[in-house]
């Protein structure tokens, strides 16, 4: 299965109000891995950014003079998360974002859910965490992912933390960050680091790889009979159908 965690930064709060999105950051999962491939772009708004806004993510207008519009990276964009699903921290915020460039410069698909398949990072938060803070920034204290490096929001950097918590929330595979060459020593170093920064431990072998069991399709229907049993006493939080709620970053 493969999936990109997204984020994306902004001039404001609301697109209704015109404002744009500055920068983008996504990267891959292949099978519950991180593959070490990312889409990162800084973005031109041909606009000015809320004092509030540039106070969260600390980037000014004038940095983003030189950088493409959105119009001229799109096909990239979509390119990279063409098949994938999509993994975002209060969804509606980024895919409102998203849906407003497309619309902007007239793509023929301006809606992104016809791209690509959304879940909702918040929302499964809030169905797994009743009642408690579930920004970014709480569920890396509350599942041990190492945050020190973020000094101020960042697209890239919000994307590989996101994709850790989601590992954790959904199965406890956060130190899982190898590369496409699993052999290579440089994936084995890269490996460890992630272990490390993360908190978790990682067996000794350098080559060690994650071994893939695929369901068979008795077990697929198996499993779905008991969803199904499941969504009759409400939401159930493990097939992915929460919807997202209020703006949370």
């Amino acid at each position: 299965m493969r999936q990109v965690v997204l984020d994306t930064e902004t001039t404001g709060l609301s697109p209704a109000q015109g404002h744009r999105i500055i920068e983008i950051g996504c990267v891959e999962l292949q099978n519950r891995r991180l593959t070490g491939r990312d889409f990162h772009r800084f973005l031109n708004p041909e606009r000015d950014i809320d004092e509030g806004a540039e106070a969260v993510h600390g980037i000014s207008r004038a940095d983003l003079e030189n950088q493409p519009r959105f119009a001229e990276i799109v096909d990239d964009l979509l390119a990279f998360i063409a098949g994938a699903e999509l993994v975002i921290h209060n969804a509606d915020f980024d895919v409102g974002f998203l849906d407003h460039e497309l619309r902007l410069m007239k793509h023929p698909r301006p809606a992104l859910a016809t791209h690509c398949r959304i879940l909702d990072t918040l929302a499964l938060a809030r169905d797994m965490h009743p009642g408690q803070r579930n920004s970014l920034d709480a569920l890396c204290k509350r599942y041990e992912v190492d945050a020190s490096k973020r000094d101020l929001h960042g697209a890239l950097i919000d994307a590989e933390l996101l994709a850790r918590v989601y590992l954790a929330m959904t199965g406890g595979q956060g130190a899982l960050l190898l590369d496409e060459d699993p052999e290579s020593a440089d994936a084995a170093l890269a490996s460890a680091d992630f272990a490390a920064t993360a908190g978790v431990g990682v067996a000794s072998s350098a080559a060690a790889r994650l071994v893939v069991i695929e369901p068979t399709k008795a077990e697929l229907e198996a499993h779905e009979r008991l969803l199904a049993r499941l969504r009759e006493g409400g939401a159930c939080v493990w097939d992915g159908r929460s919807g997202s709620e209020a703006p949370a970053k």
